[in-house]
């Protein structure tokens, strides 16, 4: 079921990167294969209400801030497959971890954003205007939520020491 949830997840962001969306059909493959994992290990790791909560959390937070920036900007600034995305990455993570996944996420996200604006405008030789610069966000949530899940599920709290 990892294995699934590594090849969808890699999968969404190749096509995301590539054509700026993420299939429904993929996002809603992601989490089945979080129904079936949670399923298979009796909800040792995130119980269905969990799982629940989790998807609310994924999908609310990205839809709101979806719903402000649209406003703000008039214009489309975060696609609803993100917001897809993001719930059912809660499905895996359940609240807290998707919490986790959102931040980091974000933050590679952002990572990705300042490397390939610095690329764009080394490629141009000129300052380039980035009010208009713009990158998918689906892959660096799929990498927050590779993150989250490997610090929840693999025992990285004892690592930590947390």
């Amino acid at each position: 079921m990892w294995g699934g949830a590594l090849t969808l997840l890699c999968a969404l962001s190749v096509i995301d990167l590539k054509h700026g969306l993420l299939p429904n059909e993929l996002v809603l493959g992601l989490a089945c294969t979080g129904v079936v994992f949670h399923s298979a290990f009796m909800f040792h790791h995130v119980n269905l209400e969990d799982m629940a909560i989790g998807a609310f959390i994924g999908g609310g937070i990205l839809f709101l801030i979806r719903e402000i920036a649209n406003r703000v900007y008039q214009e489309d600034t975060l696609g609803l497959g993100d917001v897809k995305l993001m719930a059912a990455g809660g499905v895996w993570l359940g609240p807290e971890g998707i919490l986790i996944a959102l931040t980091l996420g974000a933050l590679a996200g952002f990572l990705h954003g300042l490397f390939a604006a610095i690329t764009s405008m080394a490629r141009a030789g000129v300052k380039s205007d980035l009010s208009r610069f713009s990158i998918p966000a689906g892959p660096g949530f799929a990498v927050g939520l590779v993150l989250a899940a490997l610090y929840q599920f693999t025992g990285w709290q004892a690592w930590l020491g947390l």
